[in-house]
């Protein structure tokens, strides 16, 4: 997948510039959490992010000829944003599985791809994941493919040169071990955001506001198996 994802970024002339790979578990399971501008975001994360890592990867692309067979045979994870709570708390049963088996999982918190390039708040799913699982989470900012494919365009545009895209990857953030299960989710989500934020205000991208209402949200909620913020957030992850 790496090759593939390196042939397509320069055959679409774009050029990506990683930083803090360092940083990157050597071995063992743990979370990428990655915001998400375009759908060039899977060439470009795909083409310098180490490991064997399983995708977080919308339903509907797993019916795509060639792209939607690999994804499934690969073992990477469908998921359905609207598909309501039993199916969103499923989600996170095949996030916390993959990470049980020794994988990497790729998330994009925010939920969806960004309108306008900003950060957005991250929904909860893969951080539930990470918690049950007692794995760390690696922060990874990019900023540049909004420019080369923003939200509803059909293709990358007219290539006249190289397009420069940087990806910054933080330091492994680790889930807290004590506390109730949502309160260390909300946690968990919100050094992650943070960490995030602070990644991609230093490679030029543009940051939203800080987390807070979610977490708020997370407070209230009962701490059990499948707490209702879970099933409604997994959906999105």
């Amino acid at each position: 997948m790496q090759r593939w994802c390196r042939s397509s970024a320069r055959a679409l002339y774009i050029d990506v510039r990683p930083e803090g790979l360092e940083n990157v578990p050597s071995s063992g399971a743990f979370v990428y959490a990655a915001n998400h501008q375009s759908l060039t975001d899977i060439l470009v994360l795909g083409s310098v992010l180490p490991h064997d890592y399983k995708w977080a990867a919308k339903r509907s692309l797993m019916k795509i000829p060639f792209l939607g067979w690999h994804l499934r045979l690969a073992g990477h994870v469908p998921v359905d944003r609207n598909a309501g709570s039993r199916a969103a708390a499923e989600v996170i049963g095949r996030f916390e599985r993959v990470l049980r088996e020794g994988k990497p999982l790729l998330v994009f918190p925010e939920g969806t791809r960004s309108e306008d390039g900003v950060l957005k708040p991250f929904k909860n799913g893969g951080f539930y994941a990470a918690v049950r699982a007692g794995v760390p989470v690696v922060p990874v900012a990019l900023d540049g493919t909004h420019d080369l494919m923003h939200k509803g365009a059909l293709d990358t545009g007219e290539i006249r040169q190289p397009r420069i895209v940087r990806v910054k990857v933080g330091a492994p953030i680790a889930p807290p071990s004590s506390g109730k299960e949502a309160q260390r989710v909300a946690e968990l989500r919100t050094r992650t955001h943070a960490s995030v934020a602070e990644l991609l205000a230093s490679i030029g991208g543009r940051v939203g506001a800080a987390e807070g209402s979610e977490g708020e949200e997370l407070q209230d909620s009962r701490a059990s198996n499948q707490p209702r913020s879970a099933e409604h957030d997994a959906a999105s992850a």
